[in-house]
């Protein structure tokens, strides 16, 4: 009898030590993968991603990077084709109507409720939530602080509010021997940054900015007589007097921005907060950076002469389709694990530097151009950032604005190829 219940017992024990080893109910180590398509963060990420296992042992994520410039949209488009879909895809607003069959509905989520007002409007289609905000960004004219006053002395960017003031700053500058800005000749940054200044400073009510658009497919509308258009034009025209790249306005990179900006050889860059990383690794003992509108006229209080577009950029899905349930589960809690997790939130922020989109995470990046864009948006000085454009705008439309920056094109034939590019938009 006694045998017995010491055979039981060790019948008993040695289940639960199968259990703890990887047995039947045990959790076995799950593999996922994060597309990322926020290039100047991937080698960042891979240091998240280690954080991330390290609190989470069962769970390893692999990062498949997407470099700078490269479409998500076309990346995700053929893993899917292959049968390789990743379990987290990183992509762009105006990419998820494509893939939203794809992708897991996070309604009920707990982060949900926590989302900041509209963060999530555009990724929200019949009340179902297709994907996670994952990073608020802004855009402007980027000023490197310490290499203007050390040509001119103190130099407060709030008495810079017209086009004729920034013009009037960059005689100063370039008679210093200061080169005033470089344009970067990227279609992305042209076609869907510079350019949608025009459509959203149409109005301050974003249903009369959707209207524009609709316009625009419309024909309708005459840009040539587009006083907001025509204005962000002459704005541009100015910037190319004092290009650095005037000579070949085609030949820069995204790197060779950063670098002048950084080291000082130029005083602005046309860029997002998303360029930070890159500029502090260039030179990390200068924080001395914000944003400046880019002008729109030279009415002071004009719309758009005030405000910096800011809003959510870049959003995260979880596949259904290639991805097990064990995937899917492992990827809703290392999203779970950025928003409400402390170890998580600080890796999403100071790793990243990351705008996140959530109130419950008290943190901001302590980064000077992260700083500038919550300035503005304190103030209310926002434009919308507009990300829900067709996938072929930007390097169609972006193409059009590197032959009018290297003047190619005259005005006229820009406004042409962007209406009829519009005219052909279903």
């Amino acid at each position: 009898m006694k045998l017995r219940k010491v055979l039981s017992l060790i019948l008993v024990l040695s289940f639960i030590i199968f259990l703890n080893l990887g047995g039947l109910n045990a959790a076995e180590k799950v593999k996922i993968t994060l597309l990322s398509t926020k290039g100047e963060i991937n080698a960042a990420l891979e240091g998240v991603a280690k954080d991330f296992s390290k609190d989470y042992p069962n769970i390893s994520l692999e990062i498949i990077p997407v470099g700078v410039g490269q479409s998500p949209f076309e990346k995700l488009s053929t893993m899917y084709a292959s049968g390789n879909a990743p379990t987290l895809a990183m992509i762009d607003v105006n990419d998820v109507p494509k893939f939203k069959e794809n992708f897991l509905d996070l309604s009920n989520e707990e982060w949900v409720k926590d989302a900041v007002k509209g963060a999530l409007n555009d990724i929200t289609f019949d009340k179902k939530v297709m994907a996670f905000p994952f990073t608020i960004e802004g855009y402007g004219l980027i000023y490197n602080q310490q290499a203007i006053e050390k040509v001119i002395g103190k130099f407060d960017p709030k008495t810079i509010d017209t086009r004729n003031k920034l013009e009037a700053l960059f005689k100063k500058l370039e008679e210093k021997g200061l080169t005033p800005i470089v344009v970067s000749p990227l279609d992305w940054s042209l076609g869907a940054h510079f350019l949608t200044i025009g459509y959203v400073t149409q109005s301050s009510d974003p249903k009369k900015i959707d209207k524009f658009i609709e316009d625009l497919k419309a024909g309708k509308i005459d840009l040539s007589k587009n006083r907001k258009m025509n204005g962000l034009l002459d704005t541009l025209d100015m910037w190319k007097k004092y290009n650095y790249l005037k000579r070949s306005p085609l030949a820069g990179t995204y790197e060779q921005g950063a670098q002048l900006l950084a080291t000082g050889k130029v005083a602005f860059w046309f860029m997002g907060n998303w360029a930070w990383p890159l500029i502090k690794e260039v030179n990390p003992n200068n924080v001395q950076y914000g944003f400046l509108p880019v002008f729109v006229s030279n009415i002071p209080n004009d719309y758009g002469n005030r405000e910096i577009p800011v809003g959510v950029t870049k959003v995260i899905g979880i596949d259904m389709k290639q991805n097990s349930r064990e995937q899917q589960e492992a990827a809703r809690t290392f999203l779970n694990w950025l928003v409400y997790n402390k170890n998580g939130q600080n890796a999403w922020v100071n790793k990243l530097s990351v705008i996140t989109p959530f109130k419950n995470v008290k943190l901001t990046p302590n980064d000077p151009l992260a700083k500038s864009i919550f300035e503005y948006m304190n103030q209310g000085r926002t434009l919308r950032f507009l990300v829900t454009l067709p996938p072929d705008h930007w390097p169609t439309v972006g193409a059009s604005m590197q032959k009018y920056l290297a003047n190619v094109i005259s005005r006229e034939q820009l406004f042409k190829e962007i209406t009829d590019y519009w005219r052909k938009v279903k």
